[in-house]
């Protein structure tokens, strides 16, 4: 008999998602995003992602359940984001979590967010080597991993976001060339009219695997601001800005796996997505002999499955459940994919 069906539930943000894997193999998976409730606001709006997400985490579980064709007596774990992430939204998501595990009689797995995203992409391609390099791009998280086993070992930080993220960046700098919320999407739309040596923009910081993107924001607008009372090129300035983004951030990482002797770069998150990102990671790792893997574009952005992926790789690892006390941590470090910050005696569960 195989490892029991993972449930995993996301909630940490603007997206609820559920999804259940066994074996390493994602057998359905189902979203619902509240981004448009947040569009007019040019962000996410805690209170209200919150609310989305009470709305919205039973019915996305049981989409999930009927794609994959099975029923709540199937599952036989439970894992949920525990952080980081918007502490309200988290809350939804945990109780969600600890009310079926406590129902069901299945143990629990708090799972750090960050580490989905990076077991997102053995849904796609399998077992992660050991070790491989992996970049997480996302809207608040740039960071540079040194990954070996993602279930056991502590996971090595070579560099991480100092200010600004590349995500946080493409939303900022969008809002000032007048172009709609998500910024990410709507940069990369732009750009592909656009030619991306019109604009020199810098590349921030690159004596270090650390990443920052504050210097670029303000670069752009600065560039914007000098076309006051002139068409703005918003094209030529988004094809600049994402050349420059994906520039610093593939140079990086192609620097890392050859420093390290690492053979394979897995690039994950959000801004993964982007175009420019993933056709300037594949020409400089086919040229470095390093293997690139990415997820497909369902799995870059933030989804129930790769929780479930984290729970499914703990479960077989015969990793320690969490405790049903098991509390939200919205600033969570990655160091492990397992997280399990303890709840105060007051907040605990009786």
């Amino acid at each position: 008999m195989g490892s029991p069906v993972v449930l995993g539930i996301e909630s940490s943000c603007d997206e609820t998602g559920a999804g259940l894997v066994r074996d390493g193999r994602l057998l359905g998976q189902a979203v619902a995003s509240s981004m448009d409730e947040h569009a007019r606001f040019g962000g996410v709006v805690p209170e209200i992602a919150a609310r989305a997400h009470v709305h919205a985490v039973r019915p996305v579980i049981q989409r999930a359940l009927d794609e994959s064709g099975l029923r709540l007596g199937d599952i036989g774990a439970v894992a949920v984001t525990a952080g980081p992430g918007l502490a309200g939204a988290l809350q939804v998501g945990l109780a969600g979590a600890k009310t079926l595990a406590y129902a069901l009689g299945v143990p629990l797995y708090g799972v750090h967010h960050l580490a989905g995203h990076v077991a997102a992409d053995t849904l796609e391609h399998g077992p992660l080597p050991d070790p491989c390099m992996v970049l997480i791009v996302s809207g608040g998280h740039t960071s540079l991993l040194l990954v070996r086993d993602l279930a056991r070992d502590r996971i090595a930080h070579l560099g991480d976001t100092r200010d600004d993220a590349a995500g946080e960046c493409f939303d900022k700098v969008a809002r000032v060339f007048g172009l709609p919320y998500p910024g990410g999407p709507a940069i990369d739309r732009a750009a592909r009219e656009g030619d991306p040596r019109a604009v020199p923009f810098p590349r921030p910081l690159t004596c270090s695997y650390d990443f920052s993107f504050s210097g670029l924001k303000t670069a752009a607008a600065r560039w914007a601001e000098r076309h006051a009372g002139r068409d703005l090129p918003v094209a030529d300035g988004a094809a600049s800005l994402q050349e420059a983004v994906a520039d610093v951030l593939t140079r990086k990482a192609v620097a890392a796996c050859r420093e390290h002797g690492v053979g394979t770069l897995v690039v994950v998150g959000g801004v993964a997505a982007n175009s420019r990102v993933r056709s300037l990671a594949e020409e400089r790792c086919r040229s470095a002999g390093i293997e690139l893997r990415v997820p497909p574009l369902r799995l870059c952005t933030d989804n129930g499955a790769m929780i479930a992926a984290v729970g499914d790789l703990l479960v077989r690892a015969e990793a320690e459940p969490a405790p049903l006390d098991l509390s939200i941590d919205p600033s969570a470090p990655l160091e492990y994919a397992a997280l399990q910050p303890a709840a105060s005696p007051a907040g605990a569960l009786r």
